[in-house]
């Protein structure tokens, strides 16, 4: 039943986005009488954001489908200082160059998420860049620095979780918060942007741009925020065994996507289907309530609307009986990871341990080590006993040699 007057903060209510806002009742009878434009900021620090972003790409996803204006702001200008929230040391600075590629490959997620056009709900990018390549330092002081007090600064979770733990941190660093304020000031002369979304660790940044919109602008402006996203056993969201869960396909295959949202543990199946797939709340209530080996269905429903929703129905449903061979009727799919070899290499013999990290099985060589010992490698479904074990032409059988490590990780080696 729905609780507040907008169907977009009963939406964000409900499918479990809402942690923190700057004035929520503000906010859900702005929502409740006009188009909301609101946006959300994202840095280049990769060619491809990964999973922990995707809360963040599905807020904007659910303010569009209420009826509201999404913009994805990329990091143009902010990437050149690096946002220092939840890091341990400085990040590595980019050229030009390497940013605008990375940008360039990241706005094709948004592509599967949102409706881009000139709509009046329909999505945009923008690029801070644009204008905060172009500010003057000493005026920027002035008309902006002057209104961040430096006591304030020191108490944000960015600043102060550094230098609690004694770990430097540069003046460049320090002006992020000032810099990601002034971009939700200059969203709002450009849009009419009021609302600012992100993560709880960007909620002290949040709250100084709606501060700053106020003193600036003399405008009223809104701070969502979500939790960051844990699983049920306390680990942070993001990282699959075999590394980061990256959203573009070249970074990491529809398969292995699938293969991450079919490994969920079992009490976070209803959250994640709220928080990552469309599918109507009734219907996950059903899947809420399956207990044992039926949780399994609900895996695979999670991990076929998450898929499709980023690489197709096509290539979801691919995945999907690719998964479903190797494990129910333990034929080898054609759709697994795959590295090819020459005949040279295979007749030489290829180490097992460079396999291993080449399917992103392992991180290092050290890692696959592990796994072998530990007796969780195998070939064409025989443990792998020696680690220093050489993989040949003779264990291509039917065009292929099935590597694993453990039960859910598998991969071909190829003959070329």
């Amino acid at each position: 039943m729905a609780t507040f007057k907008s169907e977009l903060v009963n939406t964000l209510s409900q499918r479990g986005y809402l942690h923190q806002c700057t004035d929520l009742d503000g906010l859900d009878a702005k929502a409740a009488s006009s188009v909301i434009t609101g946006y959300i900021g994202f840095d280049a620090t990769a060619d491809s954001l990964h999973i922990g972003s995707l809360v963040q790409i599905m807020l904007l996803r659910r303010l569009q489908q209420t009826g509201h204006k999404p913009i994805a702001l990329m990091g143009g200008g902010t990437t050149k200082i690096g946002d220092p929230s939840g890091r341990d040391e400085t990040r590595v600075l980019l050229d030009n160059t390497t940013i605008n590629a990375r940008i360039a490959m990241i706005q094709e997620t948004f592509d599967h998420f949102l409706k881009f056009g000139t709509g009046k709900t329909d999505a945009l990018v923008a690029n801070n860049a644009e204008w905060l390549d172009k500010l003057e330092y000493i005026p920027f002081l002035r008309d902006v620095g002057r209104h961040f007090t430096i006591n304030r600064m020191l108490t944000m979770d960015s600043v102060k979780l550094r230098l609690d733990r004694e770990q430097p941190l540069s003046f460049l660093e320090f002006n992020y918060m000032i810099l990601q304020g002034y971009d939700f000031v200059e969203l709002f002369r450009r849009y009419g942007c009021t609302l600012q979304l992100g993560g709880s660790d960007q909620w002290g940044n949040i709250v100084q741009g709606v501060d700053l919109g106020r003193r600036l602008a003399k405008c009223d402006l809104y701070g969502f925020t979500t939790t960051l996203i844990t699983t049920s056993s306390g680990s942070k969201m993001g990282k699959s065994v075999a590394g980061a869960v990256w959203l573009n396909a070249d970074r990491l295959s529809p398969y292995d996507y699938y293969q991450f949202w079919r490994n969920t543990e079992d009490a976070d199946v209803g959250r994640f289907m709220k928080l990552f797939t469309d599918m109507p709340l009734d219907e996950i209530a059903r899947y809420e309530v399956l207990q044992g080996a039926e949780i399994n269905d609900g895996k695979k429903k999670l991990a076929l609307e998450a898929t499709s929703l980023l690489h197709g129905v096509e290539n979801a449903n691919t995945a999907a009986e690719t998964a479903r061979k190797t494990f129910e009727e333990g034929i080898v799919g054609g759709d697994l990871p795959t590295i090819t070899f020459s005949a040279a290499e295979l007749a030489g013999g290829v180490s097992a341990l460079d396999a291993m990290v080449k399917l992103a099985m392992a991180e290092s060589k050290g890692e696959a080590r592990r796994l072998i010992r530990g007796g969780g490698a195998k070939l064409n479904d025989a443990k792998i006993e020696d680690e220093n074990a050489m993989i040949r032409s003779a264990d291509i059988v039917g065009g292929s040699a099935k590597i694993s490590a453990g039960k859910k990780r598998h991969g071909l080696i190829k003959q070329t």
